[in-house]
Order: C-alpha cells, then structure tokens, then sequence
C-alpha cells in the first residue's frame, strides 16, 4: 500500500514518562519497557529485597548515588545534592571508599557491608550499581537463589 505524495508516514505510539522529582531511574525503567510498570514504592521495594539475595561473593564492587547534604561553612543549607560512593572489599573487608572520606572507612564483612546498604537505602532515593564481570552478568549469578 504506497501513500500520497507528501503525506507523513503515521508515528507509532511511544510511551514516555517525563522527569519528576528525582524518579529518573523509575522513569527509565518505564520508558524501557513501554509502560507504567513501576512506581517509586515498587521500586524502592526491589531494591530493598535483593539485597539479601545478592550474592556479594560475585560482585566486584557496589556504586551507590546517595542524597548528599550542602552547607556552607558551619551553616547546614535545605538542599540536597546527589553524590557517588563506591564499596569494595578488600582482603575480605568490605570498605566505603567515599572521595569525601579522609581515608577508607572499614565497613567489616559481608553483614557490614549489607547493614551500610540497607541503611543509606532507607534514606531513600538511594541507587545501588552492581559492578560485576561479563560472566557474572551473562550468567545472572549476582543473585543467590533462595
């Protein structure tokens, strides 16, 4: 079926979401997908039960997007920014090597590490990023299976 010269081909429906508050992995995930699938709560849910399950003897490291205060000398400000923190284990202790630390902070074995997480998570609007090798990612074995 040919269309009449000059006339615009039809364009598919795409769904997407645009950015509210600081959503955007909840958005991205949504838009990925073509649908309303997740809210913050649903999201926010996943992350919290996973860790648990996460196989931390696959994971090469963690990189969490936290809300980070502002101030201005002494003064604390009402704003929030975003920073990034990175948690690896080393020598079988698990370190948060935050840049804005003096040095390392120790965080102590796998339960450590897992009491840090489950702590900046209930701050809310925490992301985690998971740094595995190829083969852990093809194989999915960052998850233990209960």
């Amino acid at each position: 079926m040919s269309q009449a010269p000059g006339a615009q081909p039809s364009r598919p429906s795409v769904y997407h979401e645009r950015q509210r508050l600081e959503l955007c992995a909840v958005h991205a995930l949504n838009n990925v997908l073509q649908q309303q699938l997740f809210s913050q709560e649903a999201a926010d849910e996943i992350c919290k039960r996973p860790l648990s399950q996460l196989a931390l003897s696959q994971v090469l490291g963690l990189i969490l997007n936290l809300p980070s205060p502002m101030s201005l000398g002494l003064l604390s400000l009402p704003l929030r920014r975003r920073h990034w923190v990175a948690l690896r284990q080393v020598d079988g202790v698990y370190y948060n090597l935050d840049s804005k630390l003096r040095a390392p902070e120790a965080l102590g074995d796998e339960d450590g590490v897992r009491a840090f997480l489950a702590a900046a998570l209930a701050q809310g609007l925490c992301e985690v990023l998971l740094v595995v090798t190829k083969e852990v990612e093809e194989k999915g074995c960052w998850l233990r299976t209960v």
